[in-house]
């Protein structure tokens, strides 16, 4: 009848529709690296200089998680995951076009700045989907298109790289992204921001001691999978002497990890939420200790990668732990957890590479990642003490 609202989507269909989302995200953020030998002669600068192209990107996601959230707390929460799509889209678009690496700069930090964002409020979006005992597995279901990405997306767009051109390659993840903001059009509730919803509501996130935590457990915690990942190709052929046809497998060992950690991980979440998050840093560690043992042949490096991939479903944990302390300010909080996951992907490879320096070599990359992967552990464990005496402390004080 005239005048009624269209029928909510079923759930699953707007699930995918965010996952594609974060398929497309996945697909430039990491393809992107692999794509550096391609553009780089093509835009007339050397490999180190095109590593900037990478920061740019990174860059756009860290300070356009907190702006965006912040500038668009009042607006729908499908009109932003749309418009959020598109601008991803025309970034990624410009990109495949950039004349020079001046513009080419300019166009990945413009791709950037609806990353964290988008997953943020689409986090929001699946959570509200499903009952609060699911809703870490809800938000695992968007992450997951990002880790399949990895498996799936990466190698798609550098295969499009190495026989077309890497400007195809943006092309792909612009197609991508276009056909994300139709599909979330489509079957995304509109999702009206709750009432009172302001700019000022969202920075009082940043008053909360308990969301600092968190993000710095994820900054620092994550930072020790990034710190392997980064030099994971180079420890491939420089220490172990495989064959470079042999680095795609174990990239996809990587990828198949970061998908079953994810799930896994939520599962776990929506059990014992911080206790989850404890255990994935401890398995973590234990992981990346494996590892400069495990550089030496191919049957160990993988089945490590692997397990060190599993890892990173503590993205999942988080983000559903920045709903918890967040309170009345989602919206920023959610977007900020990406922009302190970028923030690791600076610190792991930054802190490795003065281990390199120093002249420990390839395999210690793996200490570093103990080491950040145990700071991630410390600042948890800080933040269940401080939650435990808040608990405790309100128990007490129940009549």
């Amino acid at each position: 009848m005239p005048g009624l609202p269209a029928p909510a989507s079923h759930p699953n269909l707007i699930l995918v529709a965010l996952a594609t989302g974060g398929f497309a995200i996945g697909t430039t953020e990491f393809a992107a690296m692999s794509l550096l030998p391609a553009f780089a002669p093509d835009l007339g600068i050397d490999a180190a200089t095109a590593g900037h192209v990478i920061s740019a990107y990174a860059l756009g996601v860290v300070v356009g998680a907190p702006i965006i959230a912040v500038l668009a707390a009042r607006v729908a929460r499908r009109t932003l995951l749309v418009t959020l799509m598109v601008l991803f889209a025309l970034g990624n678009g410009l990109s495949a076009l950039a004349p020079s690496y001046s513009w080419m700069l300019a166009f990945r930090f413009l791709a950037g700045l609806p990353h964290g964002a988008y997953f943020g409020v689409a986090a929001l979006v699946a959570a509200s989907l499903v009952p609060r005992e699911r809703r870490s597995q809800a938000v695992s279901r968007v992450i997951a298109g990002l880790t399949i990405a990895t498996v799936v997306g990466v190698p798609l767009a550098n295969g499009i790289g190495q026989l077309v051109g890497w400007r195809w390659s943006f092309g792909l993840v612009t197609l991508l992204a276009t056909v994300t903001a139709i599909l979330v059009r489509i079957h995304a509730p509109l999702g009206a921001p709750a009432r009172g919803a302001s700019a000022l509501q969202e920075l009082g996130a940043l008053r909360r001691g308990q969301v600092w935590l968190t993000l710095a457990t994820g900054a620092i915690g994550f930072g020790g999978l990034f710190s392997v990942y980064t030099y994971l190709a180079s420890t491939m052929l420089e220490v172990t002497h495989a064959s470079p046809s042999a680095i795609p497998p174990v990239l996809a060992l990587f990828g198949l990890g970061l998908t079953l950690g994810n799930l896994v991980c939520a599962w776990a979440a929506d059990r014992a939420l911080m206790l989850s998050a404890g255990a994935t840093l401890v398995w973590s560690a234990c992981a990346l200790a494996l590892y400069p043992y495990a550089t030496g042949s191919l049957w160990t490096l993988g089945p490590v990668v692997f397990l060190i991939g599993c890892g990173g479903g503590l993205a999942s944990i988080l983000q559903t732990r920045l709903m918890d302390v967040a309170e009345d300010a989602q919206t920023l909080a959610a977007a900020l957890n990406h922009s302190a996951f970028n923030v690791a992907n600076a610190l792991g490879p930054w802190l490795a590479g003065f281990a390199l320096t120093a002249g420990f070599g390839l395999p210690s990359t793996g200490w570093v990642g103990v080491a950040l992967a145990l700071g991630g552990l410390a600042i948890w464990a800080a933040s269940f003490l401080m939650e435990q005496r808040v608990e405790h402390g309100l128990a007490i004080d129940r009549p």
